[in-house]
């Protein structure tokens, strides 16, 4: 990870000062650093001896940090890992050209890696995630999103990376088509648990902890698992309330939303399903040997589930 701290800081460097200060802002303000993780474990596990899966790993980071740059614009965040966001600090137009600016610079890289497996995983997995965003944009204030569509989102807007970096480490490995397969499915698995978390956290975290502010996917109007249960499972009432919330966004209602959601159960359902999503992760890591990275790849999923932030 040291050596990945190395190549990010060295491959962020431009000519141009207002890139310089807004990259190294993004990627001094912390961050959990998973999805790179992914991709030198996975290819720990399938065998890589070079040293490749370093620019890769950068490569899935800056694609990562590219698409929180634009979130937080789209979503007009002000807050992230307990710090201003980078369009609060330097204004929306920096952060939206910064965020293509590192766009362009993974697909320099991926390019220098001479491998058209790679090149393909990576455009496909960037055009997924954008039309994850596009998709959940659309469901923002529609409260009769069904459960299948919002998993839809999670899995292009959030687990596509996720599997892409796992299938990467297969990839340069030159693991078979069990092996490759079964870490995407990992990846895959493990990105929708994350995200799931993700869902509960904006109704039960500590701000102090996840470093953003409660309800914020409320405020936005976003119908993620906990209020899908509520208007499934809940009682009339409640389920009116979601439902307005939704249609209407702002926080007005977030006490009677977060009364609805402790009242039905769906803290701990959507919990539930995120301990199911790892669960299936680890499952398909079998076709793997024993080996310090496959362990690690296994305290990555528990992980996933179990975090505070």
């Amino acid at each position: 990870m040291k050596a990945l701290d190395g190549v990010i800081r060295d491959r962020l460097y431009s000519d141009v000062v207002l890139i310089r200060q807004v990259a190294e802002y993004i990627i001094g303000s912390g961050g959990k650093r998973m999805r790179p993780a992914m991709v030198l474990f996975s290819a720990g596990a399938a065998g890589y001896q070079g040293t490749r899966h370093l620019e890769l790993a950068a490569v899935i980071e800056f694609i990562h940090t590219a698409t929180l740059l634009h979130d937080d614009v789209v979503d007009e965040s002000d807050l992230r890992r307990g710090n201003k966001t980078a369009n609060a600090m330097f204004g929306n137009a920096a952060s939206v050209l910064v965020g293509d600016f590192l766009y362009t610079r993974a697909f320099q890289m991926m390019v220098g890696v001479e491998s058209m497996r790679v090149m393909q995983v990576l455009a496909d997995a960037t055009n997924i995630i954008a039309e994850g965003e596009v998709l959940q944009l659309l469901n923002c204030h529609n409260a009769d999103v069904e459960v299948d569509d919002y998993l839809q989102v999670i899995r292009y807007k959030t687990a596509k990376l996720f599997e892409a970096a796992t299938r990467l480490g297969a990839i340069l490995a030159g693991a078979s088509p069990e092996v490759e397969e079964g870490l995407a499915a990992f990846g895959m698995h493990i990105g929708t648990a994350f995200q799931l978390v993700d869902d509960v956290l904006d109704y039960s975290g500590d701000e102090a902890d996840t470093g953003k502010h409660i309800g914020d996917d409320l405020a936005e109007g976003k119908p993620t698992l906990p209020l899908i249960h509520v208007m499934k499972h809940g009682s009339p009432e409640h389920a009116a309330c979601v439902r307005k919330a939704i249609e209407n966004g702002g926080r007005d209602d977030f006490p009677a939303v977060l009364q609805a959601i402790r009242a039905s159960g769906a803290i701990e359902a959507t919990r539930k399903a995120a301990e199911e999503e790892a669960e299936r992760a680890m499952n398909a890591l079998n076709v793997l040997p024993s080996s310090v990275f496959k362990d690690s790849l296994v305290e990555l999923s528990k992980f996933a589930v179990a975090r505070k932030y």
